[in-house]
């Protein structure tokens, strides 16, 4: 799945879970019709967690931490909500690179403000804001015994830049996420 970024954005207005052909035909032979289906969604939405000073020193969930948010998991891919997800190294692994007067300059980790570092995200494709705020409501504490923060934040969609996105660059976006769909179906 494409991630979004201010250049490549989401389309996150669009449906999105596409059922095979013969599945929807053979839905629509119980009483169902092809749009009831698929899914529509109004909004696609990055959730991260955020990094806390024991995930920035490397400490890795207990059992039981990994067992509650399997289940966790399971409940939103059964929902149809998850697309995406997974959790990240500390910051120590990483690297940044800073665009700046012409030069890029890279930056080797660990990086300072741990509460502005992400630990993990998901990928989520939901209804409204408010939605996503109760699904993350059960999510199990994902840094016990030390306090943490989720936060969601909408991806953006092509609609959002305006008349910036001219036709031919709708056009080249649309078939840039044609060929990223078609090489996670091979």
């Amino acid at each position: 799945m494409a991630e979004s970024c201010r250049f490549f954005p989401s389309t996150s207005n669009m449906p999105v879970d596409f059922v095979d052909p013969a599945v929807a035909q053979s839905s629509m032979s119980h009483g169902a019709t092809v749009a009831s289906t698929y899914k529509e969604y109004a909004m696609k939405v990055m959730v991260m967690v955020k990094a806390t000073k024991n995930s920035e020193a490397g400490a890795m969930p207990t059992e039981q931490l990994i067992t509650d948010m399997m289940a966790y998991n399971e409940q939103l891919v059964k929902a149809g909500i998850m697309k995406g997800g997974d959790g990240l190294k500390p910051s120590m692994f990483g690297k940044r690179i800073r665009f700046g007067a012409g030069k890029k300059t890279v930056i080797d980790g660990p990086f300072a403000e741990t509460k502005e570092l992400v630990a993990g995200y998901w990928v989520w494709e939901v209804k409204s804001m408010e939605e996503a705020v109760e699904w993350v409501k059960k999510c199990p504490d994902p840094m016990p015994g030390e306090e943490s923060d989720i936060e969601i934040r909408p991806y953006v969609s092509m609609e959002d830049f305006g008349e910036a996105a001219t036709p031919e660059l709708k056009a080249k976006e649309a078939s840039l996420r044609e060929q990223i769909g078609a090489e996670h179906r091979d």
